[in-house]
């Protein structure tokens, strides 16, 4: 290749990547910030080994940002990096399969890469998946060259790149595991037990805070967010999937897959040669040449292939099936952005009609992405979170003045309000609702006794405040407490030995309990904001009812009290199995440990 080749095709990245990083910079800036990019950005302003929701990396970009800029680029800047840097290391990827008889065509893969709608928000957009889908490229690419050449560098990178996935989010384990499922001679392979090792002990600190946490982030990924079953949840995914992905380039990646597997005898693509084969035969009957290539190469690139297939139907059919223990994110399979741009890109160097393809619909589609990219900028981006919240939590600032604010129910609020006037927050959550961070930082502990403003409608207690077009409502107290931080121990103590024990409508259930006050402050249950009662509740089926105990009246600092009670199963529990649990509720907030909780099987 001459140097004017080189210079063209390398001119041409760099503009786009430069126009990208541009591009994703203005809208960074423009765009307000979302809901949970406020979350993140407090992770940042609390450095840890780990987080309630996810690892440490999210954090430790916002930090890092927060570091060079303020407002919006503070939370954004390294998310925006981070997308310029998975932008050049897919293109080496998919670059690598090419020899010199084959054009390289950066225009055509910025193409691909640009399509994905979610890859575009993510440009800019700070989460978890920003650094997983970097350091997954990362991952991917030395792994290309380990194939090829399995020298202690490589392997070590590997190790390296393997332990950034998974501080960047644990979906990193499903993507090492297919990538292991499809190379099962890895397995045999010391030099990758010895990258696994070392990921381990790069893991070592987050390990060790999830071990003195009581491993929260586990127990929520792998049973906190199961639900019921609902056909919505089955039969939204893959439409869900079509729109984060451009339904024009799902349906060339199905193309492409179908033909990698069904070709009529003919191999347009890498995947179907042997280590023994010299040529990649072409749809129209022709060929390109491999010579130059070793054994090692070309068969290390039918490998790589296979995992990247591998990642790309295993991560779509994973999170199907998991729709039948709940909601599925659709984001959570932007991963395959990096699968889905290398393949359709290698593919369409050989393939005329996929190519042509591209050209007429993939192409004109980025008009309707750059669309929705300026949809963002305006009011008409409220729906989507990215427009007009910054006038509210101005307005409950000017209510609460230099009080903490206490927002019921809701872990973003919180944030946002703390994004938006850099004053203290917290929130309180319900027995319906599911723990957070908050519940490790635990700020409202601080605040017990002393002034806060209670956002949120609360019975009787609460006001309306009109603060010019905003409305607000919530209550003001000058003395605080919350039952959130309390911590209540059970045992049924007529279950009869029984693992699962059965009760049937009007059974009377008997229960010895204890409750522990962590706090530095006295708790008032007959405190006239805050008075509190003990509740059964029925979790899988939102049910409650109230229990007949011993008067309680005051729990002192550190002390814990122990009693009995009975509760009366109602006809309105439904039947079938179900978890049951003790909550203290504080008429703003009833609150349930995943851990405190006993499975029966409610019965008429």
């Amino acid at each position: 290749m001459t140097k004017d080749k080189i210079f063209n095709w390398r001119f041409c990245l760099c503009c786009g990547i430069f126009i990208w990083f541009v591009i994703n910079l203005l809208q960074g800036i423009f765009t307000e910030i979302q809901e949970d990019e406020a979350y993140y950005a407090l992770y940042g302003e609390h450095l840890a080994w780990g987080y309630y929701d996810h690892p440490p990396m999210v954090g430790l970009m916002t930090f890092l940002s927060s570091l060079f800029f303020s407002g919006t680029l503070g939370v954004r800047f390294f998310t925006i990096v981070a997308s310029c840097l998975s932008l050049w290391v897919m293109w080496e990827i998919a670059d690598q399969v090419r020899n010199d008889s084959m054009k390289k065509s950066p225009l055509l893969f910025l193409v691909l890469a640009c399509s994905i709608v979610m890859f575009n928000i993510y440009g800019f957009v700070t989460t978890p998946d920003a650094s997983l889908i970097l350091f997954s490229a990362l991952f991917l690419l030395v792994y290309q060259r380990y194939l090829e050449n399995k020298s202690w560098k490589n392997a070590l990178l590997m190790g390296l790149f393997m332990a950034l996935m998974i501080y960047s989010k644990y979906h990193a384990f499903l993507f090492l595991g297919l990538i292991v499922l499809s190379n099962l001679k890895l397995l045999k392979d010391g030099k990758f037990w010895v990258a696994c090792l070392l990921a381990l002990v790069l893991l070592t600190p987050h390990i060790l805070w999830q071990v003195n946490n009581d491993f929260p982030s586990f127990r929520y990924h792998l049973a906190g967010r199961n639900e019921a079953f609902r056909w919505s949840y089955f039969l939204e995914y893959l439409p869900n999937q079509l729109l984060i992905f451009n339904p024009f380039t799902f349906g060339a990646v199905v193309y492409v897959l179908i033909k990698i597997n069904h070709n009529n005898g003919k191999s347009p693509c890498i995947d179907s040669l042997r280590p023994s084969d010299h040529v990649i035969p072409t749809e129209e009957g022709g060929s390109v040449s491999m010579v130059g290539w070793s054994r090692n190469d070309m068969y290390g690139k039918l490998v790589f292939e296979r995992g990247l297939r591998f990642i790309l139907i295993g991560f779509f059919f994973f999170f199907w099936l998991m729709a039948f223990r709940g909601h599925v994110e659709p984001h959570w399979t932007i991963v395959c952005v990096i699968p889905i741009v290398v393949l359709l890109y290698r593919k369409a160097l050989v393939d005329d009609k996929l190519r042509k393809y591209i050209k007429f619909f993939i192409l004109p589609s980025l008009l309707l992405v750059l669309a929705f990219r300026i949809l963002l900028l305006t009011p008409l981006a409220d729906r989507f979170g990215y427009h007009g919240k910054e006038p509210y939590y101005k307005a409950i600032e000017q209510v609460a003045g230099d009080r903490p604010v206490v927002i019921r129910g809701s872990f973003q609020q919180p944030a946002l309000y703390h994004y938006f006037t850099g004053k203290e927050s917290s929130t309180l959550q319900c027995y319906y609702d599911r723990m957070t961070q908050y519940d490790l930082w635990q700020f409202d502990k601080d605040w017990i006794g002393k002034p806060v403003f209670v956002c949120g409608a609360v019975n009787e207690l609460s006001e309306v405040y009109h603060i010019g077009d905003v409305t607000v409502e919530g209550f003001l107290t000058d003395h605080f407490q919350t039952a959130n931080r309390l911590i209540t121990t059970f045992n049924i103590t007529n279950a009869n030995d029984a693992e699962t024990p059965v009760f049937h409508h009007g059974d009377t259930i008997q229960v010895d309990f204890a409750i522990f006050n962590p706090c530095n402050e006295a708790i008032d249950f007959h405190d006239k904001d805050f008075g509190m009662v003990i509740k059964a509740q029925y979790l899988l089926s939102n049910d409650f009812s109230y229990c007949v105990y011993d008067d309680i009246a005051t729990l002192m600092p550190q002390t814990s009290y122990q009693g009995h009670l009975y509760t009366v199963v109602s006809d309105e529990v439904a039947t079938g199995p179900n978890r049951f649990a003790l909550g203290i509720g504080d008429r703003i907030s009833s609150f349930v440990t995943e851990e405190h909780q006993l499975k029966i099987v409610i019965e008429k």
